[in-house]
């Protein structure tokens, strides 16, 4: 990518103030800080070495996906209830949802719909804002949750150890630069899926906790400050790198980054500035609704943010499952309704696609404890004005199965697909390996 050479009437803008707003923590303890030091920290440090931008020509700089996780194996049978089909309710004689019960979904949804507390994506459905893609899935399906997440946060089954696919959007981005402002995760643990080589996501739990550690011990960054602002002086008075930073410094810079902390990457005050701003709507009092109340503050605030990813939990149900799944069917659907509203009432609706998954669905049959134990295939959502609105896709059969499971119809790729080649304007054989058909699920 090019880079700005300074003329001889440009000024140095390595001030003690901009090196503390900087997003990179340079020290965290004194024993750090000699590893922090070296070439790779200086010729990242030169104000008019930074890119000028971190996208490509053509690229829909102002979209942005929301990525909500349900934790643990969302019942996907009882969440898009096929209340038509007689053999749910012979496969379920105790859990089933009763038809009179069901948020029916229309005529033309082969007698499917949402569980009674779905209300709020039953009104997102109903106006239009909500595609719900039956039968997701993947060949050759783990029931295992760590391996199953693993795959949908890599994009690849066969090799689920390899970085996220969000990772590799980011890191195919503008030639490989990283992007520090890319990605935001709202929870105790970041994602495998936003984590590539060049690429860690911005992840806490509560803006309150999210602090740059460099405010509390700027006695200790004086010295590293003084030696970079000196390097950078010598550099822009030559004007380009020396040999000695071209073979060392930064070649250096993708290890500096790697070893950096990663959370500070984004200015915390400017995030929990943006937080504070107040919801345009009222949002329920859940979990969820206060990832995505914040998620939409960050949105208001107009944060250079390109993924925000949130996560529900509690889905692994074994046992009791019709009061807990029921409770977390609540939580899901008012508090996407919730964010949907704010993100109208701000002018922001249109740049935000909403997408909901699980790491599988559960068995067809329910168990001896009122519950059903791990599955396969389920419904996703996305969600927002540019979703091809409706049940899109067929329902898995209920009498065709592998082993007492659902057999997919929709391969997860091709939604990842869909998203990186209409949404974002990405290669999709860069980041997922291999061409995959896009899903008709957008209008763009």
């Amino acid at each position: 990518m090019n880079r700005i050479t300074p003329t001889s009437t440009d000024t140095i803008a390595c001030t003690r103030r901009a090196f503390l707003q900087k997003g990179l923590v340079l020290v965290s303890t004194a024993a750090t800080v000699p590893s922090f030091l070296n070439e790779a920290a200086f010729g990242l440090w030169n104000p008019f070495d930074q890119p000028l931008t971190t996208s490509q020509p053509g690229k829909p700089d102002n979209h942005i996906l929301v990525v909500v996780q349900l934790s643990g194996g969302n019942d996907g049978l009882n969440t898009v209830v096929p209340y038509g089909m007689d053999q749910y309710y012979r496969s379920r004689p105790g859990i089933a949802i009763r038809p009179n019960d069901t948020l029916k979904l229309g005529n033309d949804t082969a007698d499917l719909g949402f569980h009674p507390n779905l209300a709020g994506l039953k009104e997102l459905h109903d106006s239009g804002l909500l595609a719900t893609i039956q039968g997701v899935g993947y060949p050759n399906p783990n029931r295992s949750h760590f391996t199953s997440m693993d795959i949908w946060h890599t994009g690849d089954p066969t090799n689920p150890n390899t970085t996220g696919w969000i990772g590799r959007y980011f890191d195919n981005t503008c030639n490989g630069s990283p992007d520090p402002d890319a990605g935001i995760s709202i929870g105790r643990e970041s994602p495998h899926a936003l984590s590539g080589d060049l690429h860690k996501p911005v992840e806490f739990e509560s803006p309150d906790l999210f602090k740059w550690i460099g405010e509390d011990v700027q006695p200790a960054l004086a010295e590293p400050y003084t030696k970079i602002c000196e390097h950078a002086a010598q550099r822009n008075s030559a004007g380009r790198p020396t040999k000695k930073q071209a073979e060392t410094g930064y070649a250096s810079q993708r290890n500096f980054l790697t070893r950096t902390s990663m959370n500070a990457q984004v200015s915390s005050d400017r995030i929990r500035a943006a937080v504070r701003l107040q919801p345009l709507v009222e949002y329920p009092a859940s979990p969820l609704a206060n990832q995505l109340r914040t998620v939409a503050a960050m949105i208001q605030a107009d944060l250079p943010t390109r993924v925000y990813y949130v996560t529900l939990g509690g889905f692994d149900t074994h046992a009791g499952q019709p009061g807990s799944h029921a409770n977390l069917m609540r939580q899901l659907g008012s508090s996407l309704l919730a964010f949907s509203k704010d993100l109208k009432a701000q002018g922001n609706d249109g740049r935000v696609l909403t997408m909901t998954f699980s790491e599988f669905g559960r068995r067809v049959g329910e168990n001896a404890s009122r519950g059903t134990d791990h599955g396969t295939a389920a419904p996703m959502w996305l969600m927002g004005p540019m979703v091809r609105p409706g049940v899109l896709g067929n329902h898995p059969s209920l009498t065709d199965l592998d082993q007492g499971d659902l057999k997919y119809t929709v391969d997860f790729r091709s939604i990842y697909a869909t998203i990186l080649q209409s949404w974002f304007k990405a290669d999709t054989h860069q980041v997922l390996g291999r061409s995959f058909q896009p899903a008709q699920v957008l209008r763009t």
